[in-house]
């Protein structure tokens, strides 16, 4: 077995022995760049969090502002702060960055071939967020699915839609079609089609009809509310309603109002119609008649 003293004389690298190597100043500068590593980490993990904290919280200072754009902005700046901040600590070690920043702009590459798909989500999701189409508790029609919105991620949205199930739909689907939205306006105008029997007084039927949908409290004067008669059919005359009211009371409000209307109508003596036939039967002495009539 060699003595200890052979060992530390062995030359190691570049004719430096590990008796050289293994200095207080050597073991002091190893030391000085894992506190220092540790304190770059350290501080790179509280300087993202903090201004994460601090972009989200934003949107508190006001209504006006959208809480998923700003939990957006928050973690895309807190993930610039960690790249730089790993980048640092590396460099601090003494790791070359230059091949390791390239190495991941390839891989970067290569993923982003392999997933065109999620990426399209992605940057969809992207758009829909900076331009908000849509936000949270919007009521929307889209892709042909409608609900309430209840998350945007960078992939989905999700609705809730009106018999309460979750519908998931890709952020592609979303930003590349057309989408209506019942909630960004305060007021909404409501529609009706009603019909009265040809035997009517329409004076009388449109009095009726406009006098019991004004009477509700959720209908609104101005814009002034609008009634004719529209159509012609086979049995009926029929009116068009269309009467203004808060977008929160729409659908309610509607359902109410066919009822309302029809009741009024009856307790008026307005005939409402249903579609009648008339039919002619022509008996076999009738038949023979007409053919004796006809040699």
């Amino acid at each position: 077995m060699e003595p200890i003293d052979d060992i530390l004389n062995t030359k190691i690298y570049n004719g430096t022995a590990l008796s050289d190597v293994l200095t207080l100043d050597f073991l002091a500068s190893v030391l000085g760049n894992v506190v220092t590593g540790v304190l770059i980490l350290v501080v790179g993990l509280l300087i993202a969090s903090w201004l994460k904290r601090r972009i989200t919280g934003i949107s508190a200072r006001s209504s006006r502002l959208d809480d998923t754009l700003f939990a957006f902005l928050g973690q895309i700046a807190r993930y610039i702060v960690l790249i730089f901040t790993a980048l640092i600590l590396l460099n601090n070690l003494g790791v070359q960055t230059t091949s390791i920043i390239a190495a991941l702009g390839a891989a970067g590459l290569a993923v982003g071939l392999a997933l065109q798909g999620t990426l399209s989500n992605v940057a969809a999701g992207v758009m829909i967020i900076v331009f908000r189409p849509i936000k949270l508790g919007d009521f929307v029609t889209v892709a042909g699915q409608s609900g309430t919105v209840k998350d945007i991620t960078l992939n989905t949205i999700e609705l809730a839609s009106i018999g309460n199930t979750q519908v998931i739909i890709p952020n592609s689907e979303v930003w590349g079609n057309v989408i209506e939205n019942y909630s960004v306006y305060k007021t909404r105008r409501a529609e009706w089609t009603f019909g009265v029997g040809y035997g009517a007084n329409l004076k009388t039927a449109e009095e009726v009809i406009l006098s019991t949908i004004m009477a509700d409290p959720r209908s609104k004067s101005e814009p002034a509310p609008f009634i004719q008669v529209n159509n012609l059919n086979d049995s009926s005359v029929d009116f068009l309603v269309r009467v203004w009211v808060e977008s929160a009371d729409y659908f309610q409000y509607q359902a109410d109002m066919k009822r309302k209307v029809k009741e009024a109508l009856d307790s008026s003596g307005v005939p409402i119609p249903f579609p009648t036939r008339t039919l002619h039967i022509e008996s076999d002495d009738d038949s023979s008649a007409g053919k004796l009539a006809a040699e």
